[in-house]
């Protein structure tokens, strides 16, 4: 039995400008639950290696570019439970740390030309549907069993928060989140930042999820350039927002750190 118990903690950021408008800010930490199998990369894979396990599958396919934490979480995932792993990869060949790591952990990679890729469907039936042991994961582990592993954030939560932060690509943790505060009856107010430019789509691929039409806020104009970038002008929004009184005083505010190889303390530093 695959055993998926872990632990994120939550911790409080100490700056005195929070204490100067009575703030609380907290961050969860999602980002310390596995060095590799990281933040919400855990949280995705979650119930879909359970349902793997159930369907007596060990052969987990997916999808993913070529600097894909998802991918690498896969793979390390498959190294822990014993289960083999494939990875289609979009775009022409390359090497680079993270596809290095994969190879480490046993993962098969197959370079895929992007229009093929686009039909991921067509690519798993192509090369895997006489395979029995196959389990597919769509690209960035998106789906069903990713929304319920992520609604797991809010019924771990050590206190009620007025505020809640996250970032967002394909908008499946944000559906598992707001579907919990939902389902608790909580009077959080979600907010929704899109890493990727124009990402007022992900409105689209979260109704797809939701249980209940709750309400959220989606901040389209902080993506500052993509995955993993930041600029000193996103820093000076964060801290902006408290200067200028945005959260009443006593506010509780709670960012998700959803993980990935790169840490947290460059961000922190920026508080200093």
């Amino acid at each position: 039995m695959i055993n998926l118990e872990f632990y994120s903690p939550e911790e409080k950021v100490e700056y005195p400008l929070f204490e100067k408008k009575g703030i609380e800010l907290y961050i969860k930490r999602d980002d310390l639950i596995h060095p590799f199998i990281s933040g919400n990369k855990w949280r995705k894979l979650k119930y879909n290696l359970l349902k793997a396990e159930e369907q007596k599958k060990n052969h987990l396919i997916t999808f993913g570019g070529a600097y894909s934490n998802h991918i690498l979480a896969t793979a390390a995932a498959g190294a822990k439970f014993g289960l083999n792993t494939t990875a289609f990869i979009r775009g022409e060949e390359v090497e680079n740390e993270i596809l290095s790591f994969c190879k480490i952990y046993g993962m098969q990679l197959i370079f895929t030309d992007r229009e093929t890729y686009k039909n991921k469907s067509k690519l798993f039936q192509e090369h895997y549907e006489e395979n029995q042991n196959a389990y597919f994961i769509d690209e960035g582990g998106a789906g069903k069993e990713a929304e319920l592993g992520c609604r797991e954030i809010v019924k771990e939560l050590k206190q009620n928060y007025d505020h809640l932060f996250c970032a967002a690509g394909t908008g499946t943790t944000s559906a598992g989140i707001i579907n919990e505060i939902a389902n608790q009856n909580l009077n959080t107010i979600f907010n929704m930042i899109p890493v990727l430019k124009g990402g007022s789509f992900l409105k689209d691929d979260i109704s797809s999820l939701l249980e209940k039409n709750h309400q959220y806020e989606i901040h389209t104009d902080y993506h500052f350039g993509g995955y993993a970038k930041t600029q000193t002008q996103l820093i000076d929004f964060i801290k902006d927002l408290a200067e200028k009184d945005f959260f009443q005083h006593g506010s509780k505010i709670l960012m998700i750190h959803t993980g990935g190889i790169f840490g947290i303390l460059g961000m922190l530093d920026k508080f200093k």
